[in-house]
This record gives structure tokens, sequence and C-alpha cells, in this order.
């Protein structure tokens, strides 16, 4: 955040001054804006080495004054709306927010436990066994090892998401829209909400299930004793309907009145689920050393159900007689001996199994195929020899155990899979986390391992340990009534029975407590129109509509009644959320857009589309026609969002179709700024043409593809001087030059040739008018003008400086490669080297931006990022490169930061004779009309008066070492030895005494008043502000050279440009002496936007 620039009681040598951290007060961007300022500006950056800066600091300021702001970004709970909007805000000032506690979740307690609760539930308890004994060993390791390996990759390609930037809350929602866009995040968005929403149904469902079945049976309002076939079936889901209703009503009240006990029950609910998975390894662990008792009694093969018999055996010895048993009379129309039974009965024998032989008996081989069952078959035993009269009727089923449901591969995929969802949860707290972008990955994939070893250990250990018509029989009733997996825990069933029936009360209220907030966030984001009264909540914030609405659409899965129904609608929604995430990331990681720079590394377009199409895949197999529905569901509020109020228009042909979606899309793009995650620089690229119309500059189009590898708008613009009629054709030839170059450089953009009276004027065109609506350039890059001192190319670097201040005026960024034909072409490759980059005011983060850009590309992508920063003398160098690593964590950017001390000191004699050489060139050249030579010979006659001046006073400066070691470089590479012209007049007067001056002395300021007119220009005393600008750029240059002389490239944020043009070649030779000595430079100066962000 900007703070105001204080100057109030600092004035002064050595008073600490703010700069840049201010609301900016001067809505003119150039130096020099303001010129009754000067005397307190000068004042004000005394003593400091960053004058040539000073004039924009109130636009871009210091990079020191604008650091902790920067670095301490937070991943607090906000919406992403309000996220937008303080990012958006075009003033450049924060808004204020309220204190709030910074987030202290860790990965263990924020990512890893919540994933682990949200993913183990019923489907563990109530059909894990079930779908073992039915789909077999390896059946079911296949459906496991399927669903979780579609997690795996979900949770690998939302990892790459979630640590592209801070995700605040909203989740999967928040990921999906602002990667893929509105209409995907609003059709997969509901999806997930509706998914959700079934999920709290299933779990309500669960928790019955386990109520009326295993604890209280007598419970049940319709009786199920007595009743057969579907009779049975419809008092069964009649209870289920009736119960459901009454705990979705409880938990729904429970969530609007008090929703933070929810989530303080979450860690009991969890420690539940735990303990019951504890139990069932402890269990497996007793079967090899002691077996428990659980008998199963069979009728031939066929399993009895436990309460029709009383022992296993048809008559049994009593007092030297023969009595008939339970068994008997279920059998049997009398209990005598002689009374007439059922066939099968009488051709089959009663025998009594183990129903939990032992993880060492050898049961694991029987078990490792699958038993399909049709509705009403009875569950019999693999391998047992059975007498069955093909001829008799079959009589008495209910007293064998019978399958409920007409099982087959795909139905157990479908409701299985529900079982490994909720690999959200982490990403759903982002905003309490801590280190989002590291404990989302770890504790994510770290649940999804976890969670997947277990289930493929239940598989393996369900089929060694537990007999097959125990496995077989859903609900236990050939084991009195147990929950199978209960027969197999240690110490006691009633261990997960209870364990069982409080997770999946916890995960029901969890469920009832997340999908209100999800609709709530989709609501308040208004791209579905018809849902935003449910944003509306209560005073607090809770969404009290959108409780209403799923618990209304959770009472139609309550009606449905069924676990095994509910489970594949579920399926389809989590599925399809599933399967957008998947595509969100390998359409980022294909179009490899600027903001795509997730700090998650380990991932790949290709797993994310292999993880996509089994999303795809499985939706089908669960069931075709539920994935058709969610599918029509997700497609129709699409084109809800995406057509609401848009105009449609469709053309006569595909030629017709293609331009009314471009005009679309144009008109979609003038409805407002691009996001800042979604700039990247469209560039308008500025060359000149030689007499045959052939580049000048071809490596600019080099350096373009570099900077863009193929991916938004290029425009390469020249201007032809003449009139339109009579230069067409060299605008022609220039526009088919243009086309090869760019053909050849494997440029995708547009050639782009103004013919204008002047080249002025055609290249300001060119920037006025270049692109079509929305598509337009953002970004200008035009070379550094080459000989700009020699007086014949005078109008060469005004042209330049006029692109300088049109680019600045309407807000586009500007690139300028100095020393252009030493750039890279596109074939030559760097092994090794760097990239520096030197931050020395903020400019939206253009300078962080480009460098990455680059090293996208094959010629620079063995670079490594340098980034270098100036601290001053009132700084915190070590707190300025700490905020600057965190600032570069969250942008997800690897650099080498190091931050050079720049200590004030005083202006050295060769400094000062520099600036007064250059004030008093320009002064000449001003006042005297000569001819070429005479020019020349005048301006050598001041280069070597003032040498030599400088080697007389250098005795003078000896008292500042620093000034020393600048004077001998000066005398080992004297300035303007281009050309040695003796000078017609020797008596040339030397510069004035006293040329070292401390840096907070005051020098007088003549600027606006051009009091030099009509005087002598050799009896000129400099401009105080140019000095200290000469200062900066000495400096600056300096510790350039020293720190980045041997790298491949060097950003730098360029000046502003003159306002009065009375000091243009002043402006030109600032630059000139900040860039001096170094190879490859590239001058940067921002749009006047942030460019970059942290956000995801």
């Amino acid at each position: 955040m900007l703070n105001n620039i204080t100057t109030d009681g600092e004035e002064g040598e050595g008073s600490p001054n703010n700069q840049g951290d201010g609301n900016p007060k001067e809505s003119s961007p150039f130096i020099n804006s303001n010129a009754s300022c000067d005397v307190e500006k000068s004042q004000q950056y005394d003593g400091k080495n960053m004058a040539l800066f000073e004039e924009e600091m109130d636009t871009s300021p210091m990079v020191s004054s604008l650091l902790s702001s920067l670095a301490n970004y937070s991943n607090l709970p906000t919406g992403s709306k309000e996220h937008e909007e303080a990012e958006n805000n075009e003033e450049g000032a924060r808004p204020s927010k309220k204190t709030v506690k910074a987030p202290q979740l860790g990965t263990l307690m924020g990512v890893y436990l919540p994933c682990i609760q949200n993913i183990f539930g019923v489907i563990l308890f109530l059909r894990m066994t079930w779908m073992v004994g039915i789909g077999g060993v390896l059946g079911s390791f296949i459906i496991v090892f399927m669903c979780c390996s579609t997690t795996m990759l979900t949770a690998i390609s939302m990892s790459a998401i979630a640590t592209n930037g801070v995700v605040p809350a909203g989740g999967s929602y928040y990921m999906i829209s602002r990667s893929l866009g509105p209409e995907f995040g609003g059709a997969v968005g509901i999806c997930f909400y509706l998914g959700t929403t079934f999920a709290g149904a299933m779990y309500i469902l669960g928790c019955i299930e386990i109520l009326l079945i295993y604890i209280i049976p007598q419970a049940a309002i319709f009786k199920i004793e007595g009743l057969e076939g579907l009779e049975a079936e419809a008092a069964l889901l009649n209870n289920m309907r009736v119960y459901g209703t009454i705990v979705l009503s409880f938990m729904a009240l429970v969530v609007f009145v008090g929703v933070k006990y929810v989530n303080k029950l979450a860690l009991v609910f969890l420690a539940c689920v735990i303990l019951s998975i504890v139990a069932v390894y402890a269990g497996v662990i007793k079967t090899a050393i002691d077996p428990p008792v659980f008998p199963v009694c069979l009728l031939g093969n066929r399993t009895l159900v436990s309460k029709g018999y009383d022992v296993c055996a048809k008559v049994i010895e009593m007092d030297n007689e023969t009595v008939t048993t339970k068994l008997w009379r279920s059998f049997c129309d009398s209990e005598n001996i002689n009374a007439t039974c059922d066939d099968y009965f009488n051709d089959n024998n009663v025998t009594e199994i183990q129903g939990i032989p032992g993880v060492t008996s050898g049961i694991l081989a029987e078990n490792l195929f699958g038993n399909y069952l049709e509705k009403g078959m009875i569950v019999e035993k693999r391998g047992l020899a059975s007498q069955v009269d093909p001829d008799s009727s079959p009589s008495a089923t209910n007293r064998f155990v019978l399958a409920d449901i007409t099982s087959f591969f795909t139905l157990l995929v479908g409701i299985y899979f529900p079982s490994v969802t909720g690999i959200m949860a982490g990403s759903n707290r982002s905003g309490d986390l801590r280190d989002a972008q590291k404990s989302i990955p770890i504790g994510t994939i770290a649940a999804i391992t976890t969670t997947s070893t277990v289930y493929i250990s239940c598989v393996v250990l369900f089929g060694a340990c537990i007999e097959g018509v125990v496995l077989r029989d859903k609900f236990g009733e050939g084991v009195n009534g147990n929950l199978v997996i209960g027969t197999l825990a240690w110490p006691s069933p009633w261990v997960i029975v209870f364990g069982s029936f409080f997770s999946t009360c916890g995960a029901g209220l969890q469920s009832l407590t997340g999908a209100p907030r999800l609709l709530q966030a989709i609501s308040r984001d208004g791209i579905i129109p018809f849902l935003r009264v449910f944003g509306h909540g209560k005073a607090n914030g809770e969404p009290t509509w959108a409780l209403l609405l799923t618990a209304c659409i959770c009472e139609i899965g309550i009606i449905i009644a069924s676990l095994d129904a509910v489970a594949p609608i579920l399926s389809m929604f989590f599925l399809m959320c599933y399967m957008f995430v998947n595509l969100a990331c390998a359409l980022q990681t294909l179009l490899r857009t600027p903001n795509w720079r997730p700090r998650f590394k380990f991932y790949h377009w290709a797993l994310s589309f292999l993880g996509m199409s089994l999303c795809l895949a499985l939706m089908f197999i669960c069931s075709w026609y539920y994935a058709m529905v969610a599918m029509g569901i997700a497609t129709c509020i699409y084109k809800y969002i995406e057509f609401c109020g848009a105009e449609k228009e469709w053309g006569d042909g595909i030629r017709g179709i293609s331009l009314s979606a471009a005009r679309f899309a144009l008109m979609r793009l003038e409805e407002g700024p691009p996001h800042t995650k979604n700039w990247r620089p469209q560039i308008l690229v500025l060359v000149s043409m030689d007499a045959e119309q052939n580049v000048e500059q071809p490596r600019l189009i080099s350096l373009t593809n570099q900077l863009k590898a193929g991916k938004g708008l290029t425009i390469v613009g020249t201007s032809v001087q003449g009139k339109f009629l009579d230069n067409y054709t060299e605008a022609q030839r220039a526009d088919q030059s243009l086309r090869k170059l760019m053909e050849t450089e494997k440029v995708k953009g547009f050639p782009q040739v103004v013919v204008s009276s002047n080249l002025r004027d055609g290249t300001s065109h060119l920037i006025q008018v270049g692109g079509l609506g929305g598509l337009k350039h953002n970004t200008v890059m035009v070379s550094w003008p080459r000989n700009w001192k020699q007086p014949e190319f005078q109008q060469q670097f005004r042209d330049f400086i006029e692109v300088v201040r049109e680019t600045t005026v309407a807000s586009l960024a500007l690139l300028v490669p100095k020393n252009i034909s030493s750039y890279p072409s596109n074939g030559e490759r760097f092994t090794e080297g760097h990239i520096d980059v030197w931050w020395i005011v903020h400019d939206g983060g253009m300078l962080m931006l480009l460098p990455f850009l680059l090293r996208q590309h094959k010629v620079w992508r063995k670079c490594k990022m340098r980034i270098f920063t100036v601290a001053q003398m009132d700084d915190n160098s070590i707190q300025m490169k700490k905020d600057v690593l965190t600032f570069l964590y969250h942008l997800r950017i690897d650099a080498q930061v190091e931050v050079v001390e720049m200590h004030d000191g005083d202006i050295s004699a060769y400094t000062y004779e520099k600036t007064l050489v250059m004030e008093q060139r320009s002064q000449i050249l001003k006042q005297m009309h000569l001819t070429k030579n005479e020019k020349e010979r005048e301006i050598q006659s001041i280069t070597d008066s003032s040498r030599g001046s400088i080697r007389r006073k250098k005795s003078l400066a000896s008292r500042s070492q620093h000034s020393t070691d600048e004077g001998a470089r000066v005398a080992e590479h004297p300035e303007e030895e281009a050309q040695l012209i003796h000078s017609k007049n020797p008596s040339t007067p030397a510069s004035p005494t006293g040329l070292t001056a401390p840096a907070g002395s005051t020098w007088t300021d003549n600027k606006g008043k051009n009091p030099e007119a009509g005087k002598d220009p050799f009896s000129m005393k400099p401009n105080q502000t140019d000095v200290r600008r000469m200062h900066t750029a000495m400096r600056l240059n300096e510790v350039i050279t020293k720190k980045s002389k041997e790298a491949k490239l060097i950003l730098l944020n360029m000046p502003g440009p003159p306002k009065n043009r009375t000091g243009e070649e002043n402006y030109m030779e600032f630059l000139e002496v900040l860039t001096e000595g170094l190879n490859r430079v590239l001058l940067v100066r921002g749009g006047g936007r942030e460019v970059i962000t942290i956000y995801s």
C-alpha cells in the first residue's frame, strides 16, 4: 500500500525520507511535470542515489518502500470477489482491511486429517465387504485401483491449480471458474454442489441403516417380521424414508443454529473413523492367532438366515429322544419326524462352517474371483455339493440369505466411488492454512495415499479372512444380524457399529454445512441470475436460504431411500467435477498462460488428460443414463450462463459462423480490461525499413518470438514516408517483406504498414490505431536509436523520445532493447548464464513477468534468473531480501535475490564535469547555427578542455576515495573519444573551480527561467537536478557493471521522459551513461497497471 510522501520537518542532510509510499497525487507521469516543486524535491532527494527516478516516485514508487506490502500478502478467507476488487483497484491504493488473525493451520490439521475424514465414510463400513464378496478380490482390486488412480491424478491437477497462486475460500468452484471461465465454473460448481448435497443424503441413509438393522431393529415403524420379497423391501425403504426425514430435519436445525459446534465435533467424528479402522486391523491380526467364533449354517451349499434356527441341525438328541429343531419347523409342515418337508431340505444335509476362518486359512483362493448374483438369488458357497431337483418349485426361500439387488461390475464401481471422494477438503480450507501452496499438495496426496493403501489392503485382507458367503451377505443375516465388517473387528463388533454410526452422522453434518456455503458462493458471484436469492443469509453471513434449498434437495435422496441407488448419483456429479479440474490443468499447461506458474512441479498435461479420460470413462461405467443426465444438467447451466443476455448471430455456412464467433469474441473483449492473471504482452513491434524495404533490425522480430512463444497478439508495424497514392507499391513491398520475415522467425501475428508524410506521424498512427476492438496491443517494442549523438541522427532520437511519451500517455508498456544486433537468434542456445533483473522502481511487475516468459523459450531456458534491488542508507537490506523472497515465493518464480547497498556519497568531480559538458554542448547547439564541421569542432574543444580540467582537479577530489576511484576509471576510459578533431579555438575557458560538492548542498536551480539564453555557455553552472541524475546514472551503472557484466541479458527500469523538450539530449545522455559498458540491455517501462499476481 502506498503512503503519502512526507516532507514535514525533514529538510536538510541525513533526514529520514519516505519515498514512494503514498497515494499518487500527480496525474502527469512525466519527469519535470511540476517545475514549481523542484526545490522541494531537490531538498527531499538530496543524499539519495535515485534522483534519476524521483519525478515518477508517485506513480512508480521505490521498491524498498513498496516491498513490505507486496511481500505480506496473506491467503485470508475472503471471497474471490473481494480479492479481485482489491486487485483491480485502478488508483493503485489498496483498500484498508480490518486486522485479521493470520491463518495458523498446518498440513496435518488443515489438509491431511480433513481429507482423511471426508474420504473414509459409510461405504467402507457398510458395502466394502459385500463388494469384495460379489466382485472377488481381483475385481475389487481393479475397482479400487481405478477409482484411487482417478482421485490421485485429480489431486495432482488440483495441486497444480491450488499452488498457482493464493486460492481464496471457495475451493474447487473458485479454481475451476477462474481457470475455465464463469460458464464452466458455474456448471461444475452446481454439479459439485449437487454431489455434496446427495452425499449428505447418502450419509444419512447409512446412518439410518446402521441404526435400524444393527443397533435398534425393534425401532422400525413398518415391521419387517413375517414379510417376504417386495413387501419386506418396501417396509425397509419406508422406514428409511421416515427416519431419514427426521434425522435430516434435526441435522439441518443443528447447522442452522450452531455451525461452530459442527466444526468442533469434527475431530470427535474423525477419531471414531480412525478407531474403527484400527479395530479392523487388530481383528485381522487376531484371526492369525485365534480366529473368532462366528458359525454360519448351510443347508447344502445355501446360507441360512440365523434367526430361522436355534441350532444348526435338523434334529437333536435330547434324553435319548430325537427332537426336531426350529430349522425343521421352518421347512416342514409339522414338528413330527415323519412330517412332509421341502424337497431341498430332505435332499441336503445341514453343515456349520466358520464365518471367519482367519488370514492363514487359505480362503483367499476361493474369494479371488467374482460371484455376481441376480436379485432374489440365494447366497451359496462355492465348491460345496448340493442336491437340487430341477422339477421341484423353490419354497421357503425367506429362510435363506438372498441377494437384494442384481449385481454387476459397473454397479459396484458406482457404489464404491463415493468412498474415494472428499479430496477437495484441503483446498476448501485454503483460507485457513498457514502455507496453502505447501500444505495442499502434500496433505492431499498423503491423504489419498493413506486411504488408497487402507482400501487396497482391506480388499486383500477381507478376502483372506472372511468366508465368501459371509462377504456376500450384505446385511449380516447369516451371522446373527451383525455388521459383517464388525465380525472381524477386535475387541468387539460394537466398536465398528458405533464408530461407523457416529462417523456417518458427522459426515452428514459436514455435507449440510459445506453445500450451502458453496451455493452461496456461486450465488454471490452472480453468474446464475435465478440463484441470487440464495446468496442472502443471516446477519453473520450464514446461508439460511441456501441451507433450506440444500435440505429440500437432500430430501430427494432420502425419498429414494436406497443407499445403493443414491451412491451412483453423487458419483456422477463428483466425477464431472474432477473431470473439469483435470481439464483446467491440462488446458492451462498447454496454453502456457503467463500466470500459469504452479509451485507444485510434478504435473503434466498428459497426466491431466489421463485423469480426465478416467473420470469420463467411470461416469459411463457407473451408469450411462445417470451420466447423460448429469452432463445434460451441466450443459444446460453452461448454455444458460453463456447466452443469458448475450446476442446470438448465425451466418451462412462455416465462414459465416466463424465470422460471427470472431465478432462475438471481439465484443466480449470490449466489455472490460483483462484481469491481471490473464494479462500477457500483446506487442506492437516498431521497425524501420531500408531503401529496399527490408527490415533493418530483424533481431527485434527474433526477440518478439522468444518473448511470445506463439501466444497472444503480435503486430509488426512500420511507416513509409510519402503520400499513399504515390507510395502504395512501396507499402505493399514493405508488407510482403514483413510477412516473409515473420514467417522466417515463426512469429504468429499481423504486419501493418502505414504511409505518412513523415515517419514520426506514421509511428504515432501505428501506436494509436493498431489492433481491432478489444484485440489491441498493450506493449510497444522499439529499438534503441543508433548513433544518436551524431548531428545527422538528431531527428531519430527525438522521434524515439516521442514514442516514449506517447506510450506513457496511452498507458502502454514499453520495451527498448539496446544493442539489438547482439541478441541471440532463434537458433542459438544458451547452455548457462543468468538473466539479471534490476528492480529499482515498481512498474506493475513487468520486470518479473518478462524473464519468466523468456525462459519458456528454448534460447533462454537454461539461464537462471537473478533479481537485484537497491537499498538506500535508511533501508534494512536484510529485511528487504526476506520480503523479496517472500514475494517471489507467492509469485511461484524461482530466482536468486541480492540486495545491493548504495550508500550516500559525495558527487564526484567527474560527475560534475560530465554534467557540465552535457549542458554546454546542448546549449551550444541551440544558440549557434553552425555548419556540421564547425559543430563538431566546437564540441571537441569543449570535451578537450573539460578533460584537462578534470585531470588538473583530480588532486582536489582525492579527499573522497569514491571520487578518486571514479577519476581513475575516467582516466582509463575518457568520454567522447569517438573522433579527435583539432579545435580552432585553443583559448576555450576552463570550467569553474570548486567542482566537488557534497550531496546535501544546494545548487542554484535555473530550470523554467532559462537564464542561459544569451549567455556564454562556458560560464554556465550545471543544473543541480541534472547533476544528481547524472550521479544516479553513474552509480547505478557502476554497480550493474560490477554485478552483471557477464549476464546474458539485463532488464532495467527505464526512467521517464522529460516533458519539456529542452532536456531531450540530457535524457538520452542519462540513459547512455546508465547502460554504458553493458552488452544486452532491455529497458522496461510499465503500462501503469499490475501485470502479475499472486492469486490463482
